[in-house]
């Protein structure tokens, strides 16, 4: 049995679930969490982003046993942090988004970001958001939003 912690409430995982398994199907197949979003599979579009131990991570290329006993898992539906809601208001005031599907991870890996860094240049917003991917191709308003949060952070 796999027991970890996702959006502070502790997960335990039957041993009968193939260690093999994508964190990215648990979450959404036996956790319902489904704003985690499945885009290639392959851990480039960034749709499936979550934070393990407060660091972004595909969740797709994340099989259940790399995950250790205790880890903390934090998705787009507990993602609850002062950068988070900055994010979150930026992206409406901004409207960034257009078919909405990147969004989760967008917002997920923007609040990180703004987490460690209260006042991101350019290349640090691109290097932090390289491989979320938005198909309806709104990265000019990602990163106006990405700084209009900055600023109300402080």
């Amino acid at each position: 049995m796999s027991t970890f912690f996702v959006n502070r409430n502790r997960v335990d995982v039957s041993s009968d679930v193939a260690p093999d398994t994508p964190l990215l199907w648990i979450l959404r197949d036996s956790l319902k969490l489904t704003g985690t979003k499945y885009g290639c599979g392959l851990g480039l579009c960034g749709a499936c982003t979550v934070l393990i131990e407060g660091k972004p991570a595909r969740s797709c290329q994340v099989p259940l046993s790399s995950i250790r006993l205790g880890t903390d898992v934090t998705t787009i539906e507990g993602l609850a942090t002062r950068e988070a809601r900055a994010v979150q208001a930026a992206w409406q005031k901004l409207d960034v988004p257009q078919c909405g599907y990147c969004q989760s991870g967008q917002v997920i890996s923007a609040a990180s970001l703004l987490a460690g860094n209260r006042r991101p240049s350019d290349a640090d917003i691109d290097r932090a958001m390289a491989g979320n991917i938005c198909r309806c191709a709104t990265y000019v308003r990602i990163r106006a939003a990405i700084k209009e949060a900055a600023a109300t952070l402080g």
